[in-house]
């Protein structure tokens, strides 16, 4: 069973930062790649950045410099550092598979940027 729990969003004013976490089913986090993704109000849900099991990164031009992925095998967790946010990089953020995400989507974890 696929299990996706996102958590860590919440309200930041400009420039501030945000650590985002992604427990993920055991299964599921020791054999893929995975990626945190986010969907702007009235926009299509975007690939923000990536990570393969090994390690390696992969980040959108929007926030690289800014945004930090990185995970723990042994909690099974993803998170996304994101510092010097942008009232841009508000939506709600979703972790899952990368770069091919399952259908299946968590909660989601709502980042809102505003002064």
């Amino acid at each position: 069973q696929v299990q996706l729990v996102e958590s860590g969003g919440g309200l930041v004013q400009p420039g501030g930062s945000l650590r985002l976490s992604c427990a993920a089913s055991g299964n599921l986090f020791s054999i893929h790649a995975m990626g945190w993704y986010r969907q702007a109000p009235g926009k299509q849900r975007e690939l923000v950045a990536g990570i393969t099991s090994g390690g390696s990164t992969n980040y959108i031009d929007s926030v690289k410099g800014r945004f930090t992925i990185s995970r723990d095998h042994a909690k099974n967790t993803v998170y996304l550092q994101m510092s010097s946010l942008k009232t841009e990089d508000t939506a709600v953020y979703y972790c899952n598979v990368y770069p091919i995400p399952y259908d299946y989507w968590g909660q989601g974890t709502q980042v809102t940027v505003s002064s």
